[in-house]
């Protein structure tokens, strides 16, 4: 993980490899921003006029390196793109900053240390640039210069992320943009973690690797573990994890994960859909649309980075993880469309699609988690591709059975930068799902298809519990190039929003 520091030490002062400064885009071009006035001055009041020479207009990600003058004790200045310049009194949008501060991080891999002179108003400027530095500097090498590392080649492999981040302008002595530089390192960590898991192939995260990698690092942490291996799940009664998981060599796993503190008030569970490789089953995917479907376990991703995170926080609320995980593969021994499985809940579901797998795990799993009753129950699931085609792939969407929550959780993940829409739960959806054979269908009407998927999710919440469904299948796997802090590949997304909904929940600030 990248090293994070703040600093008080002048931005002509501190040795670096790099020195990174923020530009806005002004009416008439670039404007150098706060907390870059002394390197202005090294380039005789110039900067501005310099980038714009070199074709840059400070737009959003953008990046220009230029040598730096004399007067600097680093030998390379990169200016990044903030976006459109705030207006008089008005500072950087945290999100603006966070994606500029990615971006230059991006830019920097291969690269020792840097030293981050963008605005740092207060502590939430302090805890953006952090995030958004941290998770730009994010690289999955694992696989990769596998001869050249073999060989002990210090140059072979790919460029590793940049090392050390310095903030300058932030206050290391100051209580509050200390704990907003912990936090976001705790935060950023986690998402990184869950990165690892969404980017690591299936040959080698089967179910029962993830519920290893879980449970290790839980205990690390202070949280109390508890897996159901298959033969527990089968004891058990829970029908829709070993339906999608026995046509696999892999065998599921149910992972409860519990942080509890001691003066807690508040119990929120958080489910996560933990498919960890999903051919579609016997309902096969067509060539196209499976070659990235080690993705499927994104939601359990961000269910275990998020509990992890609330422990390592020590936030004042008990957080409970479950990671449905399964495997889904098509063999003589799969689930077949037409069969009907019977849930843990006791409720009969006739499977027509295998490839409608994710919220026959999530039932089973929302189940369970509701005989705990919690206060409030959050499923995060890469769901549907009716989701992505309804919001993009960079929006996930909000269902819940509870109005005022899903608003709450919708101006939670817009205040921590996470891109979300409220959804609605149209009953008149659900008929299209009643089964002449069994209690419900796995699926509905086409059209709707990721509400459809929501209002079966419903069926299996305990009745009372607030619940909310977050279908992050659009967000969670970026196949474009970087942009922002965001990396191809596993992005962790949800991560924020439910560390953020833990803090609010843990300080009674939950709207």
């Amino acid at each position: 993980m990248t090293a994070l520091t703040l600093s008080t030490a002048g931005p002509a002062t501190l040795r670096a490899d790099v020195l990174v400064v923020g530009v806005a885009k002004g009416p008439k071009g670039p404007v150098v921003a706060a907390g870059a006035e002394a390197v202005d001055k090294a380039y005789d009041g110039k900067l501005a006029a310099v980038l714009d020479a070199l074709g840059a207009s400070g737009a959003e990600g953008e990046t220009t390196k230029l040598p730096a003058p004399d007067g600097l004790k680093v030998p390379v200045v990169l200016a990044v793109g903030l976006g459109s310049l705030p207006d008089v009194d008005e500072s950087y949008d945290e999100e603006a900053l966070r994606r500029a501060a990615g971006a230059a991080a991006r830019a920097l891999h291969g690269t020792k240390k840097a030293a981050f002179a963008l605005p740092l108003d207060d502590a939430s400027a302090v805890t953006a640039v952090a995030e958004g530095a941290l998770l730009g500097a994010y690289a999955f090498t694992a696989y990769q210069g596998g001869e050249k590392k073999a060989a002990g080649s210090k140059n072979g492999g790919p460029k590793q992320p940049l090392a050390e981040i310095a903030l300058l302008g932030a206050k290391p002595r100051d209580k509050e943009h200390k704990a907003a530089a912990e936090r976001a390192t705790i935060v950023a960590t986690e998402i990184n973690i869950a990165r690892d898991l969404v980017n690591t192939p299936p040959n080698d995260l089967t179910p029962e690797a993830f519920a290893a990698v879980a449970g290790a690092t839980a205990k690390e942490n202070g949280i109390k573990v508890q897996v159901l291996d298959e033969k527990a799940l089968i004891k058990g009664g829970y029908g829709g994890i070993m339906g999608v998981g026995k046509g696999s060599e892999n065998p599921p796993r149910l992972v409860k994960l519990s942080y509890t503190h001691a003066k807690a008030e508040k119990t929120l569970a958080f489910v996560g859909k933990g498919i960890t490789y999903d051919s579609g089953g016997i309902s096969l995917k067509p060539a196209g649309h499976n070659e990235t479907m080690k993705c499927d376990m994104a939601g359990a991703a961000a269910v275990f980075a998020s509990v992890v995170a609330a422990a390592k926080l020590g936030l004042q609320v008990n957080v409970t993880g479950w990671l449905a995980l399964a495997e889904n593969m098509p063999s003589g021994s799969a689930t077949k469309p037409g069969d009907v499985l019977r849930m843990y809940s006791g409720k009969t579901v006739e499977v027509l699609n295998t490839d409608a797998e994710g919220r026959l795990v999530l039932g089973d799993a929302l189940t369970k988690a509701s005989e705990e009753n919690p206060d409030a129950i959050v499923d995060v699931a890469t769901l549907t591709g009716a989701m992505v085609m309804a919001l993009g792939d960079r929006t996930f969407g909000i269902m819940a059975n509870d109005d005022a929550f899903r608003t709450s959780i919708h101006e939670i993940a817009e205040e921590v930068g996470e891109a979300s829409w409220p959804m609605p739960l149209p009953e008149d959806l659900r008929k299209s799902m009643d089964s002449p054979t069994a209690d419900i269908a796995n699926m509905g009407v086409r059209m709707g298809g990721g509400l459809v998927a929501g209002l079966f999710l419903q069926e299996f919440v305990g009745e009372g519990i607030t619940w909310a469904h977050l279908d992050i299948a659009g967000p969670a796997f970026h196949e474009g190039a970087p942009f922002g802090y965001t990396p191809k590949g596993g992005t962790g997304s949800a991560v924020r929003t439910l560390v953020r909904l833990a803090e609010r929940t843990a300080t009674g600030d939950l709207g």
